[in-house]
């Protein structure tokens, strides 16, 4: 059960156009896999073509309901769309095949290839060009990241699975903030392990034990 969620004013910003091109990958991956906050996206998108429509109406009105009747005239959208839309991408790892969110099956011709890192995590790099440092990363049974804090900003969307940080555990289509206010150490102990899609601004800093002799290359841990 999804129990993180964007904040309201991330998804009124989403639905606006507003939002950083980062925040929107990961609200709308969010939202391919939450029902709820595709609703409240919907619901804003339709008050804001309301509020859009009933100015041109009142500043244009007989443009508009010519504008109006061409449209409706329309024929219907063939099927063409709907069958690219609905045709399902995944990633794979070992075998393991993960059914990606509409939005992330985009980047799948941007992603590279998996590297065994320390821990039993697996890293997919995701080519954003300048927007952010992205990764598909996959924790095995028992796999684990040292605990660490944040430079800057990470977004993480729980694809399949779930982990625990020592703060809260995360399931499945969970969206996930965190900064330099909070310090956590992601684990999985699934059965499955754990996939998750992430994307960094800054390098990590580790702070407990051996892991801080990483912090001088932590910009390759997660690179």
């Amino acid at each position: 059960m999804i129990k993180f969620h964007p904040r309201p004013e991330q998804l009124s910003q989403f639905a606006e156009g507003t939002l950083s091109a980062v925040e929107s990958i990961m609200v709308s991956a969010h939202c391919d896999m939450c029902e709820r906050c595709q609703n409240r996206v919907a619901a804003e998108t339709e008050r804001l073509a309301e509020d859009v429509l009933d100015t041109h109406k009142a500043e244009h009105h007989y443009e508009f309901d010519s504008m109006l009747a061409g449209i409706t005239q329309l024929p219907a959208a063939d099927s063409i769309q709907a069958s690219n839309v609905d045709r399902v991408q995944a990633i794979e790892l070992d075998g393991k095949k993960f059914p990606l969110p509409r939005t992330l099956q985009r980047l799948a011709d941007k992603t590279g290839n998996w590297s065994s890192l320390v821990g039993r995590l697996w890293q997919a790099p995701v080519d954003l060009g300048n927007q952010g440092v992205a990764n598909f990363i996959y924790m095995e049974k028992g796999g684990s990241v040292p605990e660490h804090t944040h430079r800057g900003t990470e977004f993480t969307l729980v694809i399949n699975g779930e982990f625990s940080d020592g703060l809260n555990a995360y399931d499945s289509g969970d969206f996930i903030f965190m900064d330099g206010e909070k310090t956590h150490a992601p684990r999985s102990d699934a059965p499955e392990g754990c996939l998750v899609f992430s994307i960094v601004d800054q390098p990590l800093h580790f702070t407990s034990g051996l892991a801080r002799l990483l912090n001088p290359f932590s910009h390759l841990f997660f690179r």
